[in-house]
């Protein structure tokens, strides 16, 4: 049995010492590193709870809970972030980014100790991949935000309409590699295309002016 609040505790350990260390953009920066890991360690007992409350197996609350939980959870920290705070916009697209990163890292780390570290062709490509999903959600809610959040009127339904974007994304993903062979290839190999075509097409789906504007330090 992984006791993964003590795995959160091992890693949130240095990175607090180093929260205390850091000044400026730095200190954002960990502190939501920091808030993704949190939010993958309460995904997991949230669905875990609705899993037993509906009576519905593990690979069933993977593909149908999971997506929900986990993403609603990752945009809690940035809708606080933008509701008390009112950052920039560059601050905004990396707070996601960095997020959903933190969330990335601390599931990888649980499904390591899980399934064991013996397939390291397979926790390599599940690694990137997984941690591509988790990055491209982040786009999906900084793209959206950025263009919709000085819009008042448009601020709840657009961030609803993100959020089902991004949950079904991340349950396609996990229909895919859900599954064996070419099938499970393809659900690993669509995160990091997709990853790579939103870079080259960055200053499009941003804006020019968060491309170009530089981070304060």
């Amino acid at each position: 049995m992984n006791y993964i609040e003590n795995i959160f505790v091992c890693l949130a350990a240095p990175l607090l010492i180093a929260l205390i260390c850091t000044q400026g953009k730095g200190k954002r920066m960990m502190i939501f590193l920091l808030s993704g890991m949190a939010a993958c360690l309460l995904s997991s007992y949230i669905s875990t709870f609705i899993a037993a409350a509906q009576g519905v197996e593990l690979l069933t609350a993977s593909l149908e809970i999971s997506p929900l939980v986990e993403e609603t959870m990752k945009l809690f920290p940035i809708l606080f972030y933008l509701l008390i705070f009112e950052p920039h916009k560059r601050d905004i697209a990396d707070s996601c980014l960095m997020t959903a990163i933190g969330f990335a890292t601390f599931e990888n780390v649980c499904y390591l100790l899980q399934n064991g570290a013996d397939r390291i062709l397979y926790l390599l490509i599940r690694g990137f991949g997984t941690g591509a999903m988790h990055v491209v959600c982040a786009f999906i809610m900084a793209a959206g935000i950025l263009r919709l959040w000085d819009r008042v009127w448009l601020r709840a339904a657009g961030t609803l309409a993100l959020l089902a974007v991004a949950i079904t994304y991340h349950g396609v993903y996990n229909i895919l590699v859900s599954q064996t062979g070419t099938l499970a290839l393809i659900g690993y190999l669509i995160p990091l295309f997709t990853t790579v075509i939103t870079l080259i097409f960055r200053k499009a789906v941003f804006g020019k002016d968060v491309v170009k504007e530089k981070a304060p330090f």
